[in-house]
């Protein structure tokens, strides 16, 4: 509906400034106040951080120590998936999160994530969950099945 609309022209031009008193932001000042540096020509707002001369802030505060590089700070990726995925593997298969990987559940280059199994959805086979977070509800429909979690 509201993605179906065209756009629509803008009637109202711009208003042309200092073109004599008659145009309402015209003669003496043309809307840039009394004086000062702003209301001359020539005019260019400085750049983001600049301080009038005064040492700006990014270089009063004391370096920080440490690694910077993406590699060490890339947030961890988390994962969840519910007991009910898990139907997909064989009876009585060992899962870990490199099995995971392998099957597709994990994707992405991400080298930190974190997997937790949830307990919704029913367990239909025995499966022995390694290296991974269970939750309480998900652990027990897992030893229930004859499975187990290490």
């Amino acid at each position: 509906m509201l993605n179906n609309l065209g756009k629509t022209k803008n009637t109202k031009s711009s208003k042309r400034v200092g073109r004599g008193y008659g145009s309402s932001k015209g003669g003496h000042t043309a809307g840039r106040g009394m004086k000062g540096q702003k209301s001359r020509s020539g005019y260019k707002a400085p750049r983001k951080g600049w301080e009038g001369g005064a040492m700006p802030l990014s270089r009063r505060l004391p370096k920080l120590r440490g690694f910077t590089r993406g590699y060490f700070n890339a947030q961890i990726t988390e994962y969840k998936f519910n007991v009910s995925d898990l139907n997909i593997f064989k009876d009585g298969e060992t899962i870990d999160p490199l099995k995971l990987v392998e099957t597709g559940f994990i994707t992405g280059r991400s080298k930190k994530f974190s997997i937790k199994i949830l307990g919704n959805g029913e367990l239909e086979k025995k499966l022995d969950l390694v290296d991974l977070k269970v939750s309480k509800a998900a652990q027990e429909k897992i030893e229930s099945k004859g499975g187990s979690v290490k």
